[in-house]
């Protein structure tokens, strides 16, 4: 079985709650917490267990936050290794306003990364023996922006396929380094080409642009609720998911990752596999809070867009 490890620079313990009505200058009354571990490769693994699959998340941790973010990962079963660091790890905040259905995410900042810890964990990524690669979120302070452009040396000396799904200077420095896979949305396909917005009519264009370059191999390009866009050399294929009440966006796109990485890793191609992800991001929307996907609601939604959502351009 193919091995797959994610990347996590930032990883966070997301804290999520509801209230009747958000006011100010009161006291709110919120249902019982919710902690479940956060941050984008680490949901990855997360959502790959749920499905069935095995991942090894690999990320840094420390303080009283970080001994709680491993312990929640045991709970769920996703194997780990955590790089000790002198900073406690951060934690979010999710709330839920049950008189509007509207959600709020309060992101913390991520606390400092040391240089002899992220080396450590450059050299962990290089030792894994992993088959594909999946680097994901933001970056903490301390970290080099340059620092996914080294996992793609990395990649490529151990032969593994790299997925990239982070924004800004850290997603154009491993776009110059060249990767397999971009998971990019509309804000950051076009911060990645230097324009202020991207139409969905011109995804296309940009897209085999940055491939032409050998940039990558392919591009999945994420539209939200109009489901994704997988662009290569020789072909564009759109995935349009059924209609349904969101209750949480929070870990859609990672479960979206999953989906697809987990499908490649199990022989799948690319086409399929990207139907199977977008199914997956699609579930992970039926949730509260960081909840991710369930398998018999990514089955469900599969089935469904196997017949009505794939269109070949």
């Amino acid at each position: 079985m193919s091995k797959i490890i994610t990347v996590t620079f930032n990883p966070t313990i997301d804290k999520s709650t509801s209230i009747a009505a958000l006011m100010p200058e009161k006291k709110l009354k919120c249902a019982a917490p919710r902690f479940e571990p956060g941050g984008g490769g680490i949901n990855v693994a997360r959502a790959i267990k749920k499905l069935g699959g095995e991942a090894l998340a690999v990320y840094p941790a420390g303080g009283y936050s970080g001994k709680f973010l491993n312990e929640l990962m045991a709970r769920e079963g996703v194997t780990m290794h955590a790089v000790p660091t002198k900073s406690h790890t951060r934690e979010n905040l999710i709330v839920f306003d049950r008189s509007t259905s509207l959600q709020y995410r309060f992101g913390m900042p991520g606390s400092e990364v040391l240089e002899e810890e992220w080396r450590q964990l450059l050299t962990d990524i290089e030792n894994s023996g992993a088959e594909y690669i999946i680097a994901s979120g933001s970056l903490p302070p301390g970290m080099p922006d340059d620092i996914f452009g080294w996992i793609a040396d990395i990649a490529r000396k151990i032969k593994a396929k790299l997925i990239v799904d982070t924004s800004g200077e850290a997603l154009k420095k491993a776009v110059d380094k060249g990767v397999f896979l971009l998971k990019p949305n509309l804000g950051e396909l076009s911060s990645l080409v230097g324009k202020e917005e991207v139409s969905h009519e011109s995804v296309d264009e940009i897209a085999k642009e940055i491939i032409g370059r050998d940039c990558c191999q392919a591009i999945i390009v994420s539209l939200g609720s109009a489901g994704a866009r997988l662009i290569t050399k020789d072909e564009v294929i759109q995935v349009i998911p059924p209609v349904v009440k969101r209750l949480s966006t929070v870990g859609a796109g990672d479960s979206m990752v999953a989906g697809v990485i987990l499908s490649l890793s199990r022989g799948m191609d690319l086409k399929e596999a990207m139907k199977y992800g977008v199914a997956c991001g699609t579930a992970a929307t039926l949730n509260p809070g960081t909840e991710l996907c369930k398998p018999e609601d990514v089955e469900k939604l599969y089935k469904l867009m196997s017949t009505t959502g794939a269109h070949q351009q």
